[in-house]
């Protein structure tokens, strides 16, 4: 089975694939469960037959493959695919303010380079740490003029998510 949050306006489901064969689909939309006959018209442009009805669906890219325009004969709604990369680049761009004493990853991976040691001043925009996670690398970086107090890990280190690598003050 296959889970994923999907944002549809407002609204958040969850939605499991729960059967498929050919374009015949089986799904679970929060606790209610949906059998469902999709074929792709052309591209971008499906026909959707559910309970004894059928519906033209417009699907269009939005500033991204996780981000969509999804239009109806009645309706439009903006919809996006929540999943564990969306989560991740999300925490990657939100701020944690001035206050922050350590330097983390907020998904596990594997620590590919350090680049400060114990007692280095690094300025504002500084990367301090190379995380790989997800098959892409990330480089953290201080948000303000810091002092590097501790290093709590090393290169090739497995890391958990949120955990500590980086001590500053």
């Amino acid at each position: 089975m296959n889970t994923l949050e999907i944002s549809l306006n407002d609204r958040i489901a969850s939605v499991t694939l729960l059967e498929r064969e050919g374009n015949r689909f089986r799904v679970r939309v929060d606790e209610t469960e949906y059998d469902a006959t999709i074929i792709m018209v052309e591209r971008g442009a499906y026909l959707l037959l559910m309970d004894g009805k059928s519906y033209n669906i417009e699907l269009i890219e939005e500033g991204g493959p996780k981000k969509y325009i999804i239009n109806t004969y009645r309706y439009s709604y903006d919809a996006g695919i929540i999943d564990a990369e969306t989560r991740y680049q999300k925490s990657r761009h939100s701020d944690h303010g001035d206050d922050e004493s350590a330097i983390s990853s907020p998904m596990p991976g594997k620590v590919v380079r350090i680049l400060v040691k114990p007692g280095d001043e690094v300025k504002a925009g500084d990367t301090v740490i190379v995380v790989a996670a997800m098959k892409m690398e990330s480089e953290y970086k201080v948000k303000n003029d810091r002092l590097i107090k501790e290093i709590k890990v090393r290169e090739g280190d497995t890391i958990d998510a949120h955990q500590p690598l980086v001590i500053i003050e």
